[in-house]
């Protein structure tokens, strides 16, 4: 497929400009507690696997009919695949149910190799800091990309909070990059991309929307969760994300009171937690307050559906 001059230059340009992107960093006026060390703590299941490609799915990316697309965290393997479509194959380096600190299995590496795209979250994530450099000598024929170029990033105590993809105001700027990713690597199919991500786009700017209305009238703007995961998902809807975390760790008994009250002065009624982390903390500080513990799940790959239950439980304990 042929391209006018000036969209070549666009999108050399626009490649260029993601890859060496650095975001723009934010503040957050709320209790969100973020370790010292940038979150490099695990909140995953230790038996958490890594699901290979198979046979075909090789055969594919080794005779050019797909694209390989590596990312971070699952929500990215869909806005790949809703970019993509039938022309990649995307695998998230954390595998469901893995935390921050995820070392990655030789089947995982040897996949890796094969990767024409890295999606990077370049947002403090742990596992990045750990890994890219491995990744990059690894597959030196891979193309980095950054996902959150054009991202305000949220910072606090020295420390940048991962969890971007939590937005869908965000998501929408993680498609458009994915979109250029693609288009930087494969020229020829950039106007399949492009109608793809304008489609997936307006989902997300429609999800955005219903979340911003269900969202707006709550007699609370105050929610609390154990691990600090929503904070731009807070951002996105003026609200306060309370985290029960402290430094990465379990409340010590001194914090479970302190969140027990802050949970009565706020008039909370619920702790948010995600599956892939220990409740005990939390349990110990809704039975102080007569409340109890709700699982909501940031790392969901069927994104707009998640994100649309998450605002659903959320008006619904803080209405």
């Amino acid at each position: 497929m042929k391209f006018k001059k000036a969209n070549l230059i666009f999108l050399t340009l626009a490649a260029v400009l993601l890859i060496a992107a650095v975001s723009l960093s934010g503040c957050l006026d709320s209790d969100d507690h973020f370790d010292g060390d940038g979150h490099d703590h695990d909140h995953g299941d230790s038996n958490a696997t890594y699901d290979p490609l198979d046979n075909e799915s090789v055969n594919q990316v080794l005779n050019g009919s797909k694209i390989l697309v590596a990312v971070s965290v699952v929500p990215q393997t869909e806005f790949v695949e809703k970019v993509g479509g039938d022309k990649v194959i995307a695998i998230s380096m954390i595998p469901p149910g893995a935390g921050h600190t995820y070392d990655p299995s030789p089947r995982q590496l040897e996949d890796l190799s094969k990767a024409d795209l890295y999606m990077a979250l370049n947002s403090g994530e742990p596992f990045e800091t750990n890994n890219m450099q491995t990744f990059t000598e690894l597959n030196s024929n891979m193309t980095v990309m950054n996902s959150s170029a054009g991202i305000t990033l949220i910072q606090k105590n020295n420390s940048t909070d991962p969890h971007i993809w939590t937005s869908p105001k965000n998501a929408i700027v993680m498609v458009e990059n994915t979109y250029m990713g693609l288009a930087s690597v494969d020229l020829a199919n950039e106007s399949y991309y492009r109608a793809n991500a304008d489609a997936y786009i307006q989902e997300l700017e429609s999800l955005d929307a219903e979340l911003a209305n269900e969202l707006s009238d709550l007699s609370s703007r105050n929610f609390m969760v154990y691990h600090p995961a929503w904070g731009y998902f807070a951002r996105d809807y003026n609200l306060t994300q309370i985290a029960v975390e402290v430094d990465g760790k379990e409340p010590a008994p001194k914090d479970i009171v302190k969140f027990i009250d802050l949970a009565k002065e706020n008039n909370i009624s619920v702790i948010f937690v995600q599956e892939q982390v220990s409740v005990s903390g939390a349990t110990a500080i809704a039975e102080g307050f007569n409340g109890s513990v709700y699982v909501i799940d940031p790392l969901a790959k069927n994104y707009v559906e998640n994100m649309r239950k998450v605002g659903q439980v959320l008006a619904e304990n803080m209405a």
